[in-house]
């Protein structure tokens, strides 16, 4: 208990006054003749004793009358605060993750906790309330209740230290405040543990909100598994999260309009597969039926008129493994002698190759380094016989690492970076014992290139990459190396062909940076942007000479399929899809931490943070007290004899 007033409690030292009055009995007895009063005598004893009973209690109730009047002056009061005149903060983070979507006793755990901050926080309060996002700062939950009632789960999501860290920035710089952040999600597990280090500066309040089930079918991916002249395979995989079935029908619309359906055997496997034309252009939706979380039940994606990679060679070899290599299905590949080369056809091309050549004239390094400096993709493969003054021009003009050395000797190719991009979904596991191919001669470089595709045995380079152009250290001819013979020259050359033209994939992420090239040609002043139903936005993109490389990130915020404007005229179709990371319903055990309150329930903890920050005030019993003893005291003197 404690006391507003704690000084007015120095008048109960007051209290001894009437203690030492009924002690000494200031009052004089006067002696009256009296006759014989023998037969009185045991009646006097009697009386004289009842009289010293009455007196005590008389003075005891009188005590108790004005010490309960003092205190209540004084003000008591009981709370779990440390200060009586101490502010609170409270700071509210409410996770609108798709995971939250998942059903609860009441509904949708998000719309349970809807609920329960509109019926308990009360109206007035000041709070900080944020989500996934939106932030409000110092506002109350009557200014908020329209846009609770229309929250939306989000596609966005603050990790759970992200989220406290928000919290509490969100918090003034009063240190007798008492500071409560609150987190109200379901605390789902998406990668590394939740953790949290005690902060004497605020209390950590968590809301761990409990799904009735932790079922759940997904479609994870899409992709093309199979490709003829006629038809390709479209392969669909879904996760079955706790799901107790053993099939799932899948659905796939073009449009609107329903064109087929499978199922998925999960005892046997977790995918379906569609056979499609290949020519037929699709705005595609495939669609399941789970009636746990809504958004992983569908993915969009499409299939476009694809644009052909034009990749030119200019030689002085052979170029037959080039030919084999860039197909007439996915390439339009133009081989070149250098003697006849078209100078203006340099630009038109995606990827330009310098197969070998022994000189090489300032006038092809001028038009290599504007075709470069445009976007365009330089592969470059020495000849033995290169003159290496002009060869090392063109490194200059190109911003690469020039050579130094020609070295004749047998060196062994034996190091691959399995996480260069081109080496992507290429191999299942990294290798580490193969056929290693060799060289006969190469040449050295200048300035050793630590992410190098290739290297040699004694870790220098053999295929280095620096920004758009690509280098071998060695030619490639049957004379010098048995590379072309290798398993590694189909993956890195038709690689490095696919790359210098980023096609459109059948979908994308959203929240991801998205790097998308579009094959076209601008005019000046034009621009591209990316339509949806809802709305137009123009994207972050660069201009080349032959193309437009797009970035996405932020937009589109939900799935679906949106469309590549110039001007009023429709060049390209995109689908971008929900991440699938909170398809998984596991969550953490904030049990072991340390440091916060937890509950499972949102009202619960608001009003415990409520209770913690009331006061208590005690007068009022003070006052009924002394009013009790004041009619005690009135008994006691009528009453008692």
């Amino acid at each position: 208990m404690q006391f507003k007033y704690p000084e007015l409690l120095y008048a109960l030292f007051l209290l001894i006054i009437p203690i030492i009055v009924h002690l000494f009995q200031l009052r004089r007895f006067e002696k009256v003749p009296f006759t014989n009063v023998q037969f009185l005598k045991n009646v006097t004893l009697q009386t004289r004793k009842s009289s010293q009973i009455k007196k005590w209690l008389t003075l005891i109730t009188r005590l108790l009358l004005l010490a309960a009047i003092i205190i209540a002056f004084a003000q008591p009061y009981i709370t779990k605060s440390n200060s009586f005149n101490s502010s609170t903060e409270t700071v509210i983070y409410l996770d609108n993750s798709f995971s939250m979507e998942a059903k609860g006793k009441n509904g949708t755990l998000l719309n349970t906790a809807v609920q329960d901050l509109l019926e308990t926080v009360p109206e007035n309060d000041q709070i900080t309330f944020f989500t996934n996002d939106s932030y409000h700062p110092n506002t109350t939950i009557k200014a908020l209740r329209n846009e609770l009632i229309r929250l939306k789960t989000s596609s966005n999501q603050l990790t759970y230290e992200a989220a406290v860290l928000k919290g509490r920035k969100a918090f003034s710089n009063d240190k007798s405040s008492t500071k409560n952040l609150v987190m109200i999600s379901d605390f789902q597990e998406k990668g590394a543990p939740f953790s949290f280090m005690a902060d004497s500066t605020f209390h950590l309040n968590t809301v761990q909100l409990e799904p009735v089930n932790t079922r759940n079918v997904s479609i994870d991916s899409a992709y093309i598994s199979k490709k003829d002249v006629e038809n390709l395979e479209l392969t669909i995989t879904l996760n079955n999260h706790n799901q107790d079935i053993a099939n799932q029908s899948v659905s796939l619309f073009n449009n609107d309009n329903l064109i087929a359906k499978n199922s998925v055997a999960f005892e046997e496997s977790n995918t379906a597969v569609f056979t499609l034309p290949i020519n037929q252009e699709i705005d595609g939706k495939l669609l399941i039926d789970d009636p746990n979380l809504l958004y992983d039940n569908t993915l969009y994606f499409n299939l476009n008129q694809q644009d052909k990679i034009k990749v030119m060679s200019i030689n002085e070899e052979d170029d037959t493994f080039l030919s084999k290599i860039f197909t007439n299905d996915e390439f339009v590949y133009t081989s070149s002698q250098f003697k006849s080369l078209d100078y203006n056809t340099i630009e038109d091309q995606n990827l330009i190759i310098v197969n070998e050549l022994k000189d090489i004239p300032m006038s092809l390094t001028t038009a290599l380094e504007a075709y470069n400096d445009n976007g365009g993709n330089v592969l470059i493969i020495p000849s033995s016989k290169a003159n290496l003054n002009t060869l090392n021009q063109l490194f200059i003009n190109l911003n690469t690492s020039s050579f130094n050395n020609f070295i004749e000797s047998e060196k062994n190719i034996t190091n691959i970076n399995f996480d260069h991009p081109l080496f992507t979904n290429v191999f299942d596991k990294k290798v580490s014992n193969f056929q290693y191919p060799k060289t006969n001669s190469y040449f050295t470089l200048q300035a050793p290139n630590p992410s190098a595709v290739l290297k040699f045995e004694d870790g220098s380079s053999f295929l280095s990459q620096y920004h758009h152009v690509f280098v071998f250290s060695a030619a490639l001819n049957d004379d010098n190396s048995n590379f072309k013979n290798s398993p590694l020259i189909v993956p890195v050359i038709y690689n490095i062909g696919k790359q210098s033209l980023k096609l459109p994939q059948l979908y994308y992420t959203i929240g991801k940076e998205n790097t998308i090239d579009i094959n076209t040609q601008l005019q000046q002043d034009d621009i591209l942007s990316l339509k949806s139903d809802e709305q137009s936005v123009i994207p972050l993109q660069q201009t080349y000479m032959n193309k437009v490389e797009l970035k996405t990130n932020e937009f589109p915020e939900t799935a679906g399929i949106i469309t590549v404007m110039n001007k009023d005229k429709a060049l390209k179709k995109l689908s971008f899809n929900y991440d699938r990371s909170e398809s998984q319903l596991t969550y953490h055990n904030l049990a072991s931490l340390d440091g916060i309150s937890s509950s499972n329930s949102v009202s619960s903890m608001i009003n415990e943070i409520k209770s913690a920050s009331n006061v208590n005030e005690l007068w009022k019993w003070f006052v009924i007290f002394a009013v009790a003893f004041l009619i005690i005291e009135m008994l006691i003197l009528k009453f008692l004899k």
